[in-house]
Parts: C-alpha cells; sequence; structure tokens
C-alpha cells in the first residue's frame, strides 16, 4: 500500500469514541496489522520501544515529566515492560484523557511481570483489515444495524465472485501487504512467518529446536482452520513422514506463546449469558490471525483454491475471511462473537454474535451463492430455542444479491457486509 494512502478501520471509529475518555488505550494484535500507523495519525510525541535510543529515553524519564502535552504513543512497549506500570502509575494520579497510546505486539518478553492494568489501561483488540475495510469495498449492510434491529430492508448487489474472494484471502488483511505483487507478496508471507517462528517466539522465552516440527504443526493447524478438532488430531497430522511427531508439551507451548504473539486467533465456544441452552461445547474453533497466512503457510493461490487441490480447504478459509470481517465489525458495536456445538454435534451455529443486552444474532457461512431450506435448519433451531432474544439470522454467501428469505432469514454476499 502506497504510504500516502491510509483505509480508514473501525477501530479508527472506536479510537473516535473511547480517546476523549480514556486515560490510557492500548493496541494490541499481530505484527503488520497496522497498529502504529493508525495510532501515529492521534499521537503527538512518540516513542519507539525497538529502537535503543528510544529506550533509553523512556528509561530516563519514567514519569514521563518531559513528554510534551497531547497524545504519547509508546510502540512495542513489551520492549520495556516496566512502561505499562509507569503508565497505570500516570493514569492514578489523574493523566487527562487521550494523554496514552500503547502499541504492542506481544506480551512481555522475559515472563516479565506487570500489573494487569485493569480498570486504569483501556485494550483494544486490532485485527487484520476486514473484507469491508479495504480499499473498493461498498458495503450496504451493517452488523451493528442487524444487531440492533435498525437495519431495516435487506437489499444490495455485489460482483464480487468466488474468484475475488478467493484472492481477497490470498493478498491477506495485513495493509503493508496486500497491494504488493503476489510474486513480492507470497516471500514476504513466509519471511513474516519465519519471523515469528525464528526469532519472535524465542525472544518471549520458547527455545525452538527444531524448526521444522514447529512448521509442521503450524501447517496441521492452519489446515484445521474453521473447525472444532481436537489438539490431539492436529498433533496426529503434524507427524511426519519418518513417524515422528512432537510431544504434546511442546505443542501446547507452541499454542500458548503463538497466541500470546497473536498469530493465532481461535473463536471460543459460546456461553450464553441468559439463555436456556445447556450441553454446549467450548472447545475452540481454530482460526489464524489471517486466512491469508493459513494459505501461504499451506502453499495454497487464489487459483489453487479453485482446483481440486485446494477444495478440502477452500471453505475453511471462506470461512476465516467472514469471521475476521464478522469479528472486526462486532468489536466496534461493543459484542462479542463465539460459535456454538452442541455437545453431541448434532447442532452448529458458525458465528454466534451477542451484543451488549444480551441480544443474538446468529450467523452461517456458506461458500455458495444459493441457500436452501436445509442450510437454515441450525439457524431456526436457534430462533425456536432462544426466542425473543434472537434479533436476526443471516446466512453469509458468496453469492450476487443480498435479500429476506420467507422465514425471515436474511441472505447477505459477504462482500455487502459492513460494520
Amino acid at each position: 500500500m502506497s504510504p500516502e494512502v491510509y483505509s480508514r478501520r473501525s477501530l479508527d471509529d472506536e479510537l473516535d469514541e473511547l480517546l476523549p475518555l480514556a486515560s490510557a488505550i492500548a493496541l494490541e494484535g499481530p505484527k503488520g496489522v497496522g497498529k502504529t500507523r493508525t495510532a501515529l495519525r492521534r499521537s503527538d510525541a512518540a516513542w519507539f520501544l525497538d529502537d535503543e535510543s528510544h529506550r533509553a529515553l523512556v528509561s530516563a524519564d519514567p514519569t514521563f515529566a518531559a513528554a510534551p502535552p497531547g497524545t504519547v504513543l509508546i510502540d512495542e512497549w513489551q520492549r520495556l515492560p516496566s512502561v505499562w506500570d509507569s503508565v497505570r502509575r500516570r493514569v492514578d494520579e489523574g493523566a487527562p484523557a487521550g494523554r496514552f497510546l500503547l502499541s504492542g505486539s506481544a506480551t512481555p518478553v522475559g515472563g516479565t511481570v506487570v500489573h494487569s492494568g485493569a480498570g486504569r489501561i483501556l485494550s483494544l483488540r486490532m485485527r487484520p483489515m476486514a473484507l469491508y475495510e479495504r480499499p473498493g469495498a461498498s458495503p450496504s449492510i451493517r452488523l451493528r444495524h442487524l444487531l440492533d434491529g435498525r437495519q431495516g430492508p435487506i437489499g444490495g448487489t455485489t460482483s464480487t465472485s468466488l474468484v475475488d474472494y478467493f484472492e481477497a484471502i490470498e493478498s491477506t488483511g495485513l495493509p503493508g501487504l496486500m497491494s504488493e505483487p503476489p510474486r513480492l507478496r507470497r516471500p514476504l508471507l513466509r519471511s513474516y512467518v519465519d519471523q515469528i517462528l525464528l526469532k519472535d517466539l524465542p525472544e518471549q522465552g520458547l527455545a525452538v529446536r527444531r524448526p521444522e516440527t514447529l512448521r509442521r504443526w503450524l501447517a496441521a493447524y492452519a489446515a484445521a482452520s474453521s473447525t472444532t478438532a481436537a489438539y490431539s488430531r492436529i498433533l496426529d497430522s503434524a507427524t511426519a513422514g519418518d513417524g515422528s511427531h512432537p510431544a504434546k508439551t511442546t505443542t501446547i507451548a507452541y499454542r500458548d506463546h503463538l497466541t500470546q504473539l497473536f498469530l493465532l486467533d481461535p473463536v471460543p465456544g459460546w456461553s450464553p449469558s441468559r439463555s436456556p441452552l445447556r450441553r454446549l461445547q467450548q472447545a475452540p474453533k481454530h482460526q489464524l490471525a489471517d486466512p491469508g497466512l493459513a494459505a501461504a503457510i499451506l502453499g495454497l493461490t487464489a487459483q489453487r483454491l479453485l482446483s481440486p487441490q485446494g477444495a478440502h480447504v477452500a471453505g475453511p478459509l471462506f470461512e476465516a475471511l467472514a469471521t475476521l470481517s464478522v469479528r472486526v465489525a462486532a468489536q466496534s458495536a461493543e459484542a462479542r462473537v463465539g460459535h456454538l456445538r452442541t455437545g453431541n454435534g448434532d447442532r452448529e451455529v458458525d458465528l454466534i454474535v451477542e451484543g451488549e443486552a444480551g441480544q443474538v444474532l446468529g450467523i452461517e457461512v456458506k461458500m455458495s451463492a444459493s441457500v436452501g431450506d436445509a442450510d437454515v435448519r441450525h439457524l431456526r433451531w436457534l430462533r425456536e430455542q432462544l426466542g425473543s432474544d434472537v434479533v436476526d439470522l443471516v446466512v453469509l454467501t458468496t453469492g450476487t444479491h443480498a435479500y429476506r428469505r420467507p422465514d425471515g432469514i436474511a441472505v447477505i454476499p459477504l462482500a455487502l457486509l459492513g460494520a
């Protein structure tokens, strides 16, 4: 993406609302997601703590007494974990609203313990760009309005094709990479993953003695995108041709550290806040931070996803793209996102968005242009179970037209869904 171009994000709307209210806000998310660029647009001064000289300046002035007025950005704050406590203390002392912005792509290195900052520092997750945030997007339906019952008639058309969706997956939602030519983007994505595995993980305290073992496990995890496959099955899938596989304790460490680095972004099992549903599975649905990373790890291009060789993962990666857009939009609407699966597996709903008042929006994702009765049976069941708590039901598709079915369920092409 050209340095002169900035595509506004849903997080910008959140910052517009929250900076006048909160003394300190921390932006968290994977590397390359755009945290620094977004924060710099709102900052009057900035320290970059991956720069040794900037770390020295901040270390010498832990109270920020010499900091200019306005909003101060502290980028990659985890490089100097004591900064977190320093900011917290300034908030306790009455720092004005909008005083501090922190950004980071990991928890503190070296296991340093810091105060959680609960009640003082507001943490906001920044994910890769949702489909509706990307250049050229023109959504006609807002998730926020679906959730609060203000959407009105469902309508709109899009020319976005299945090929376009697969190209959106391949190009990733990382703003610095998505506009690069494919020949350059592919090695950049491989380097991105290698940087995390070979540099960032060791900095987090995890010694990677056999990088190929870790790569095999991460590929198995990527292949399980949008599923609730047991970690034991992912472990078995990571077995090499010689029959060896990583130890369970090793892969648990992989999972935990990669989650701390925001490379993994699993969707939790939904726990209803006020519903009669019981016996729901709580296993997470596996997702990487961006479906493009999963495709890159698996060596899948848009054209290969269209081929028989990529068919087995095309649907799950389309769901991952839809999940990314829904999660970004839901966060800006102050809603939480989970997935629903009953204990015996006979009922599943791909995504459940629950608003602040307990209202429920059920979403199924279907990599198809058409929707039949069989595709909405679990949504209908959800409405029967929860009654008026369900404010709307949606099927996200690859079709061209948005409309409501006679049963009231909205059919919406993914390209038309916005925040």
